[in-house]
């Protein structure tokens, strides 16, 4: 599965499932990338938040591998509201990890993590973060542009101006927690939908219905939690720095049932994501 590709809406294949690299820090990050390209990953999600850009480019420059080969994504810092600033960050983002180009370059919210949940949607400032994604793209620094953690009105906001229509929208989405409305609306608008925390933070480990139906079909709790995003259009974006669990989350070539489908669509959500739900993305 690492090896197919998703196209979006402007031409570029990107492949169907990335390796995260959220709170994976310094060589961590480094040796972490590096394994992944080597188990066979061609596609690395990072973010300027993460603080681990440079580290995630060290890994790919020393996995050997030719960059043409590797689809890169990062994001533009939630907090960058203003053109300047934005156009700024886009060219630290390229300085740091050494690339003559990024792959996907996507807003990382509509709002600045601590406004997030706010009434206070930014519509004029994502306008201007978004111009400057779009000269970035059209000056060749950027590949394909995006969104991340958008609703239908941040969507349309940036719809309502952009020269460049975005082709992502990356959200939380995984079993319990199917954000069903938003992913049809960004599918309708021509964005594929990006997984980030494809087993719920690792809450998911705690389900017993989720381990039982896993067992049945003699895979591990991720890859059933991967292969549900898969089976539903949508991109998962695993977070792990342990090889071993690298080759697990790719080994996915399996087929859920449909009755299986629906039981995963109907479970209860998340309540408490734990340590996780000091997060904004999780409260």
């Amino acid at each position: 599965m690492i090896k197919e590709t998703f196209t979006l809406a402007n031409g570029v294949d990107v492949p169907k499932i990335g390796l995260g690299t959220w709170l994976i820090e310094g060589n961590d990050a480094e040796n972490a990338v590096k394994e992944a390209v080597k188990i066979g990953y061609r596609h690395i999600d990072t973010a300027q938040d993460y603080g681990n850009e440079g580290e995630v480019a060290a890994g790919i420059k020393a996995s050997g591998v030719s960059r043409d080969e590797i689809f890169v994504t990062t994001k533009l810092a939630a907090r960058y509201k203003d053109y300047a600033g934005a156009a700024e960050a886009i060219d630290e983002s390229l300085e740091k990890m050494g690339l003559d180009h990024i792959d996907l370059m996507i807003i990382h919210s509509p709002q600045p993590w601590d406004h997030f949940g706010s009434s206070d949607r930014f519509f004029e400032g994502n306008r201007e973060a978004w111009r400057a994604l779009e000269d970035a793209h059209k000056a060749g620094k950027i590949r394909a542009i995006g969104l991340s953690n958008f609703a239908a009105q941040d969507i349309d906001n940036i719809l309502s101006s952009c020269t460049v229509k975005p082709v992502v929208n990356q959200i939380l989405a995984h079993v319990s927690n199917t954000p069903w409305d938003l992913i049809q609306y960004s599918q309708d608008k021509g964005l594929l939908v990006e997984a980030y925390s494809p087993v719920g933070h690792g809450e998911l480990f705690k389900n017993e219905q989720i381990a039982e139906m896993a067992k049945q079909y003699g895979v591990s709790i991720p890859q059933l939690c991967i292969r549900y995003d898969l089976q539903l259009g949508l991109l998962p974006l695993p977070k792990t720095a342990n090889p071993d669990h690298m080759k697990n989350n790719a080994d996915v070539d399996f087929v859920i049932a449909d009755k299986d489908m629906e039981t995963l669509k109907n479970m209860a959500p998340i309540e408490d994501y734990g340590e996780a739900s000091a997060f904004p993305v999780f409260q």
